[in-house]
């Protein structure tokens, strides 16, 4: 009988397992690895969003959009398999309240940059939610760009409390889905 260490048993199942899972689940291990999708010269890394507690009507979505492309994109929309809509918004401070609004004409894609919807900033709004989002699970969605078209996407389920690196400063950037302190609209 051979034996063999316990750590490069270890890292023989773990590259089992990830070279198999994947293809029987129908998506590319750098899907899998990455949690990334592609439209044409757009790269969307990381769609997420927050669980949200039982009856809960709204809930935030967020993803890094690089444009690795010579020709800007717009993002108009989206969709999300748990919600009744799906809308492009903006939050800003104005002293101390929130103010968070549509974006009509959606959100710009400059050709060569990158665009982060997180908390705190873009993002999406998953409005009229038909079920509590649980954290650890995914949820099909789509977003949708003026050019690049409808791109579908995996929003993943993180923990209630799940904030944003904010890759500028090495802090953490939140935005409450519970509306306190939020004015929403205009």
């Amino acid at each position: 009988m051979v034996q063999f260490p316990t750590t490069l048993l270890r890292a023989a199942l773990i590259a089992c397992a990830v070279s198999v899972l994947p293809a029987a689940s129908g998506v590319t291990i750098e899907t899998a690895l990455a949690h990334e999708f592609k439209a044409g010269a757009l790269t969307l890394n990381h769609p997420w969003t927050r669980a949200t507690a039982k009856g809960a009507e709204m809930g935030g979505g967020f993803v890094t959009i690089v444009n690795a492309g010579n020709e800007a994109d717009r993002l108009i929309g989206g969709s999300f398999a748990l919600a009744g809509r799906t809308e492009v918004h903006e939050m800003t401070m104005d002293g101390d309240v929130m103010k968070m609004r549509q974006l009509e004409g959606g959100l710009a894609i400059p050709a060569g940059s990158t665009v982060e919807l997180k908390p705190g900033s873009y993002h999406l709004m998953f409005m009229k939610l038909t079920a509590p989002l649980e954290a650890g699970a995914t949820v099909k969605g789509s977003l949708v760009f003026e050019k690049a078209g409808e791109v579908p996407v995996e929003f993943a389920v993180e923990a209630i409390s799940a904030k944003a690196k904010d890759s500028k400063a090495g802090g953490h950037g939140a935005m409450p889905m519970g509306g306190a302190g939020m004015k929403h609209g205009g």
